[in-house]
């Protein structure tokens, strides 16, 4: 979840420019101060639109433009040059600035008004997805303006600005129908030319508007009743909306088919989803059309081909099954004329706006049917059962489409079709939010999907077998939870969804409490690789601890005062100059609030380089500071608003005006008179008094906070004094210098080291002591063969070691051969001696019987001395090795 910034800056706070695009006229004021008994019909409040960084705000009957970048530049260098800037507003001026008056200029940069045709306040703006259509709304009708570009609007000139105007449906659309409860603009639209009008009479229209052909404004190129749809039984019936205005008999429909809101999914979604209208009813039930499309549409490039991939699956797989239902056959070969249809036409090519390519253009196809059926109402499964009637009154919807099936589309394919992250790492199945009027927000998951479905013909409808039963729709219910607590709850509140800007699963609540942001992605990500994936072992239980688990995330971003003005829907604006904003307002104050979300980074071309660079993380630094709302004291502390006035002038054009030119007398018409207006007067001072008590009890809470920031600030002071060196001594002593506080902060890591160090041999002698394993067979061979040597060497009083013939010791063996070669050489010397002594008495006659070959004598030789040379080897060995082990 993002994180709070900072409330309403300086730029868009009175006397700023940027407060004025909300602040109400005069023609306001006095219109609310005449009409002080009458309170406006509920309904959704939509006044904010923006275009980038442009905003268009609905103040009663008036549009206020302004450019946020301009107005934000300009009141920081006027700040910065004036180091502040004097303010004087004149109680019955609202569209001079004094400043920019006194400067010579005739008006502030990046503000402008814009005239509109309307009779009553506008309840709502809708921007088209081009940006070059506003749709404003009042409770009946319906008026599209022409918008031009920002040059024509960012002057000096204060004179308000007159664009084009046309009147949606001039009799279609008035006061004496329906009132108009949706108006959005079809995702598939040619250059986001279509417009979808639904009432509260349960009445669907398109509308393809063209700026060079006025007539396109005037009638609808299809309408629909869905009142008459639902009880249709064949395509080939009429459907149309009754012409009359006059037919206002009774029916349960009036009251079963109240619609409260509609959408349409992405343009991005996939499958049948951008081309489904989703329509919640007051009474809690939820229908669709599929597929809703206007004359002329331009669908995405990758929508026909997964949508003739699906289709031809579906009626392979009906033709190979004899078990499949008379229904989804019908459905299969209906779905397979509408695409055939369309592939019969050749598209016409149509130019972008802005230069951006060429967009292919389809015709509606025109079989089965131009009108869909209507797929509903939809049954909820898991709902809970102690439902409220508050809870399941609903007042908006908002759908998040399924993503693209890639998959199937791109099948045999070498190359890969690139996605965005989020539609990569989307959900396969289409997300219904539904809100009620108590504030609850009921997540439903389409788990059986919406295909495009049509009523069957006039003939088929008569050969469709007695027995075949028109198959029921349901919607999962996932999570419930409410965004208002009971307290809260206001009568007449009409409570909105907002979309973001940072991600498609995520979205805005805006109740008269505050406004709410709601955050799917937590388990969005795990559920899709559950059903995506090929391993069914355990997947029920992953389920349910996802279903059991936290579910969304939701935090309540801005909490409105109780017994202010209905808050108007948000808009999120995330842009370079300007960052991440939300703006809301009431009907006299902005509502704006900046997140802290991370920059983007520029990713750098991967190259190889052998020199590997460690990434450190630099950690953010602590927040020591939580921001704020902006506290904006009552408006009836600063309007002129003021009911006695009007009653007073009304008590003299009454019949009760002579009592005003008479003395005061004891009589019922006096009484009457003076209860009247102590009502009236009642009425004022409890607001009054209310709004004074609220400013005396924040002003209380501001010596609060205010200490509180005075200690923070102390900490933080504290802080960075001892970073920096400026900290005093124990007693109050001179400043400690830079140098003493460095090496005494290394002669601390030092003696820090020192300690650890003597820990570590303390920790490793413990555990050379409590180690109490036995010796391996290896150990305990090298254990004796020391004490051999050690025997060997040093010798020793008592051998107990026992000696074994084949395996002595090698110093005894070397000391046995030496003395066999002394004994040797001692015998060869007598021998040689005899041999000598023997010559000079005589030839030697041989010992008889001994003859022994000379190979003999010389092999026994060599071995002897081979012997001898290993021997020798050995005892060096044995002397290195004995050194080594004295040393070590």
């Amino acid at each position: 979840m993002p994180r709070i910034k900072t409330f309403a800056p300086s730029w868009l706070i009175e006397p700023s420019p940027g407060h004025k695009l909300f602040e109400p006229s005069n023609d306001e004021i006095k219109s609310s101060s005449l009409a002080y008994n009458k309170k406006p019909k509920p309904g959704p409040r939509r006044t904010i639109a923006h275009r980038g960084t442009e905003v268009f705000v609905a103040v009663g009957k008036q549009i206020r433009w302004g450019d946020l970048v301009d107005l934000k530049e300009s009141w920081e260098t006027k700040q910065a040059r004036t180091g502040g800037v004097r303010y004087k507003k004149e109680p019955n001026d609202f569209e001079v600035y004094d400043e920019e008056a006194a400067n010579g200029n005739s008006g502030p940069e990046g503000y402008r008004i814009i005239k509109t045709p309307v009779a009553e306040d506008i309840r709502q703006l809708v921007m088209s997805p081009n940006n070059d259509f506003l749709a404003v709304l009042t409770s009946h009708t319906v008026h599209i303006c022409i918008l031009p570009d920002s040059t024509h609007l960012n002057t000096h000139d204060s004179a308000p600005f007159k664009p084009k105007f046309y009147t949606l449906g001039p009799t279609t659309h008035v006061t004496s129908r329906a009132a108009i409860v949706s108006a959005i603009w079809h995702p598939l639209g040619v250059n986001g030319t279509a417009l979808v009008t639904v009432t509260e009479d349960a009445v669907v229209r398109v509308w393809e508007l063209s700026a060079t052909d006025r007539w396109s404004f005037d009638a609808a190129t299809l309408a629909i009743d869905l009142k008459r749809l639902a009880d249709g039984t064949c395509v080939d019936q009429d459907f149309s909306a009754s012409v009359s205005a006059t037919n206002k008999a009774f029916s349960p429909d009036s009251f079963d088919m109240e619609v409260a809101a509609a959408c349409f999914p992405a343009r991005t979604s996939g499958g049948w989803s951008p081309m489904t209208l989703w329509i919640a009813m007051t009474g809690g039930d939820v229908y669709a059309l599929c597929p809703l499309l206007p004359k002329r549409w331009a669908p995405p490039p990758t929508l026909i081909p997964s949508l003739s991939v699906s289709i031809v699956s579906r009626v392979a797989a009906t033709e190979d099954s004899p078990d499949v239902s008379y229904e989804d056959r019908l459905l299969a070969q209906q779905q397979l004329q509408w695409m055939s249809d369309l592939d019969n036409q050749e598209p016409k090519m149509v130019e972008a706006p802005g230069g951006d390519g060429e967009v292919e253009v389809y015709n509606r196809p025109a079989r089965p049917g131009i009108v869909p059926k209507l797929q509903g109402p939809f049954d909820f499964d898991l709902n809970p059962e102690d439902e409220q009637d508050d809870e399941i009154e609903l007042k908006d919807i908002y759908v998040i489409g399924e993503k693209p099936n890639m998959s199937d589309l791109m099948m045999g394919e070498d190359e890969e079709l690139a996605m965005d992250e989020e539609e990569e790492n989307g959900l396969s199945i289409s997300i219904v939010c539904l809100l009620s009027t108590s504030g609850q927000v009921k997540i439903c998951l389409a788990t059986e999907g919406v295909e495009a479905e049509w009523l069957p013909s006039k003939i088929k409808s008569k050969l469709r077998p007695s027995s075949a039963t028109s198959r029921t729709q349901s919607l999962l219910t996932f999570q419930t939870f409410d965004t208002v607590k009971p307290a809260e709850l206001t009568p007449d509140s009409w409570p909105m969804f907002s979309e973001d800007a940072t991600s498609k699963y995520s979205f805005y609540v805006t109740n008269p409490a505050g406004i709410t942001l709601v955050n799917l992605e937590s388990w969005v990500s795990r559920l899709e690789s559950e059903l995506s994936g090929e391993s069914e072992a355990g997947a029920d239980f992953r389920i349910d601890v996802l279903v059991q688990g936290h579910g969304s995330e939701r935090e309540r971003v801005y909490t409105q005062p109780r017994g202010s003005n209905v808050l108007s829907a948000p808009v999120v604006i995330r842009d370079q100059d300007i960052g991440h904003l939300l703006l809301s307002s009431t009907h006299n104050q902005p509502i704006a609030i900046f997140f802290d979300t991370p920059e983007l980074e520029l990713v750098p071309i991967a190259r190889e380089s052998p020199i590997v660079h460690e990434q450190v993380e630099i950690p953010e630094p602590e927040v020591v500071w939580h921001p704020r709302p902006v506290f904006h004291p009552s408006d009836v502390l600063v309007s002129n608003k003021n009911a006695v006035p009007a009653w007073v002038d009304l008590l003299k054009t009454g019949r009760k005006r002579p009592l005003l030119q008479q003395e005061i007398r004891l009589s019922m018409a006096t009484l009457e008179v003076f209860t009247e207006g102590h009502k009236v007067a009642s009425n004022e001072v409890f607001e009054i008094q209310n709004a004074v008590a609220e400013l005396f009890r924040k002003c209380e809470a501001l010596q609060f906070e205010l200490r509180d920031q005075l200690i923070k600030a102390g900490e933080v002071k504290k802080r960075i004094d001892t970073i920096t060196g400026d900290d005093l001594g124990e007693d109050d002593d001179d400043p400690i210098s830079i140098n003493e506080l460095t090496r005494s902060r290394i002669d601390q890591a030092q003696r820090r080291q020192e300690e650890l160090a003597s820990r570590m041999e303390r920790i490793k002698k413990k555990l050379g002591r409590a180690t109490t394993r036995d010796l391996s067979d290896k150990e305990k061979a090298w254990v004796e063969e020391v004490k051999g040597f050690e025997t060997s060497i040093l010798g020793s009083e008592v051998d107990t070691s026992p000696i074994d013939s084949k395996t002595r010791q090698p110093w005894r063996r070397f000391e046995e051969i030496k003395e066999l070669s002394d004994s040797l050489l001692a015998q060869a010397e007598r021998l040689h001696k005899k041999q000598g002594e023997a010559a000079e008495d005589g030839p030697a006659s041989p010992a008889p019987g001994v003859r022994i070959p000379a190979d003999i004598r010389k092999a026994k030789m060599a071995q002897v001395m081979s012997l001898l040379d290993r021997e020798s080897m050995m005892v060096d060995a044995v002397k290195d090795r004995l050194e080594r082990l004295t040393v070590g």
